[in-house]
């Protein structure tokens, strides 16, 4: 069908991705994705998750073509329509939702999406729900790999308010907003999981 993106990493990462979820998701309701991109990855966690609704979101009206069109050719049910959601703007067009994935996102984006993204999903989900986010980072104690360093040089290039966010950051803005502590997982590539729990 056409309008449908394809992005190689997601082939690599979905399954690794889709592992953790099976660990943090609840047995019902609804899961919000941030920055749905392609659509790729909220299709393939639907298909294997069918006891979770999940409702994708872009800023892009391509991506969310794309969404649409992925959700359409793989004939899922409990995929909603995507809607248009800037995770910077406050509040969101959403109300609530169970947990909130958002992949890839933060490193790609102004530091002004991350805040919007703690601020919103703190302010959408019930106790105990968490906030998934996946991707690479600066750690304190960790060597940052030559591949995530290049990275990191050509985002900024591309964009000064682009580039790996450190993670101690990341933990500091989440505690300010009302989150516990972070749950990492390493992940391929040099990525990692980071779950967060609304307190």
């Amino acid at each position: 069908m056409s309008g449908r993106l394809r992005y190689t990493a997601t082939e690599r990462n979905r399954d690794p991705i889709l592992d953790v979820l099976r660990g943090i998701l609840p047995a019902r309701g609804l899961v919000l994705e941030i920055a749905s991109g392609s659509g790729e990855h909220i299709v393939h966690f639907a298909r294997h998750l069918p006891h979770l609704d999940f409702q994708p979101s872009d800023p892009e009206a391509t991506a969310r073509g794309s969404i649409a069109a992925w959700t359409a050719h793989e004939g899922l049910a409990n995929v909603r329509a995507p809607i248009e959601i800037d995770a910077a703007q406050i509040p969101w067009t959403i109300a609530a939702a169970d947990a909130v994935l958002c992949i890839n996102m933060i490193h790609i984006s102004p530091w002004a999406a991350t805040q919007g993204l703690m601020r919103n999903a703190v302010a959408i989900l019930p106790a105990g729900a968490p906030l998934y986010l996946y991707g690479p980072y600066v750690r304190a104690g960790v060597k940052t790999a030559p591949s995530n360093q290049a990275f990191d040089a050509d985002l900024r290039r591309r964009n000064p308010d682009w580039g790996l966010r450190d993670l101690a950051d990341v933990v500091a803005l989440a505690a300010s907003e009302g989150f516990g502590g972070p749950v990492v997982t390493e992940m391929p590539a040099n990525n990692i999981s980071v779950v967060f729990r609304r307190i």
